[in-house]
């Protein structure tokens, strides 16, 4: 019988001990985590706080009896602080400091990632909080409860920052977004960035790009920001989400490799550089299944697969993991923004010929009440034909999200743009057209490639 040690309760390492189970029914995988909040769904932290999930207890994928009851052991609130390879031992200690051995025969890390730290002054004072756990969010929902504040000041313009500044205008707070970038949401183009700006300004948030947020102070109860360009803010509550970074010093502490992304190096099995040991998540670096390499990519749904194709390898499988094209959707009040594969200027730099073209279509036929312009700007290559990547935003009732995993779908199969309209996709005047929005932007695509011989690379976007 196989001794499986897993290292983090959260998508990988339950994904993992799921699949290690349905395939082994004699192991019993063993989950250690540091916190009490087994397969949370992190995802859901903005909307337990907009009051939009009423109970955080719904933000579990499932409960510990569910998770029990599958055969898998948890030992919650234990923080594993050392792997030790050659003799199969992981070293946990509980929240009284008490040490305890633990001896495997495959050991996954699913340590995830931590939140980036900026260099701040003040960040460490109260009322400035992070978003990554459950305890995070709890020590939000203290301090609104506690001190029911009237402003807020959310430094990061990327999903985090973006969901928190939606859920705190629920919670009726007068919020500021600060980005340091020339506009927000910078994993989409610029075009769509400014339709995310515009959104929060109807919605009254106000939004500063191309400022660093520099100092903290305290003054009186309130808390005083400082940044580039002049800028000054007084909120009663400042969040902090400049995204995140692979959690590896347990990895690297134990000998196992890191990427050149600073992320745990595995292989699409994976298998880390150290035997028996395998690692999946937030935590490592994931193959990019258009640029044929490694990159960081950290997203709910790459971990629960990665974690799905390690605990099959672990029990004797012989699985690869697919590839991530980090597909990703955000709701920002009415507006969804989804993108999949890559941007033009992120082609360019992987040495493809890139077009992008941007297209404004209805998301169904327009004589039905309701209809919802989309806009979608499609990236391919204009040597092959290939689709490359494509974004999307408009309303979030246009099924912005499925038209993306459109794309996605193409892009998984290695399809050209042109063959984008052969796919036989559903009709219906309320919910679509005979050409559905994504076929009449690739349409626009291929008009626009026979007709532009070059770009200039100035204009590129």
């Amino acid at each position: 019988m196989t001794q499986l040690l897993i290292v983090g309760g959260s998508d990988a390492g339950i994904s993992a001990a799921l699949r290690a189970k349905e395939l082994d029914s004699t192991v019993t995988p063993i989950i250690v985590m540091a916190d009490d909040f087994p397969n949370f769904s992190i995802c859901g932290l903005p909307f337990f706080l907009s009051g939009e999930v009423a109970d955080w207890r719904n933000l579990a994928h499932r409960t510990k009896e569910d998770i029990t009851l599958a055969g898998i052991q948890l030992l919650t609130n234990h923080t594993a602080t050392a792997i030790r390879p050659q003799e199969k031992v992981v070293i946990a200690v509980d929240i009284e400091g008490n040490e305890k051995l633990l001896t495997y025969d495959r050991l996954l890390v699913g340590t995830g990632a931590l939140s980036n730290r900026p260099h701040i002054a003040g960040i460490d004072l109260p009322g400035v909080y992070f978003l990554r756990w459950m305890a995070d969010s709890f020590a939000v929902e203290k301090h609104i409860a506690q001190f029911h504040p009237k402003s807020a000041v959310i430094v990061g313009g990327g999903y985090i920052g973006l969901e928190m500044a939606d859920a705190l205008v629920l919670r009726g707070l007068n919020v500021t977004l600060v980005e340091h970038n020339p506009s927000v949401l910078k994993t989409v183009d610029p075009s769509l960035g400014e339709m995310v700006r515009a959104e929060l300004q109807r919605h009254q948030v106000t939004v500063a790009t191309g400022v660093s947020l520099e100092t903290i102070q305290q003054q009186g109860n309130q808390l005083k920001v400082f940044g580039s360009n002049g800028f000054e803010a007084i909120a009663d509550l400042v969040l902090v989400a400049v995204g995140a970074k692979p959690n590896t010093h347990l990895a690297q502490t134990a000998g196992i490799e890191l990427g050149m992304t600073g992320a745990i190096r595995v292989n699409r099995k994976m298998e880390t550089n150290l035997p028996d040991i395998y690692a999946a998540g937030d935590c490592v670096e994931t193959w990019h299944r258009v640029l044929n390499q490694n990159s960081y990519l950290p997203l709910g749904t790459t971990a629960h697969k990665q974690g799905r194709v390690a605990g099959a390898n672990a029990v004797g499988g012989n699985q690869e993991f697919a590839g991530s094209l980090g597909t990703q959707v955000v709701k920002i009040f009415d507006l969804a923004v989804a993108r999949t594969g890559l941007r033009d200027r992120e082609a360019l730099a992987a040495g493809f010929d890139p077009l992008t073209v941007e297209s404004e279509v209805w998301d169904h036929k327009v004589y039905y009440p309701g209809a919802h312009q989309l806009r979608i700007r499609v990236t391919g290559d204009r040597q092959t034909g290939k689709l490359l990547g494509a974004q999307i935003a408009g309303h979030y009732q246009g099924e912005v999200a499925k038209r993306v995993d459109i794309y996605a779908t193409a892009l998984f199969h290695g399809m050209t743009v042109e063959a984008i309209n052969e796919i036989d996709l559903s009709y219906t005047p309320p919910l679509g057209s005979p050409w559905d929005a994504v076929q009449m932007s690739a349409q626009a695509w291929s008009k626009a490639s026979h007709n532009v011989i070059s770009v200039p690379e100035s204009v590129r976007s």
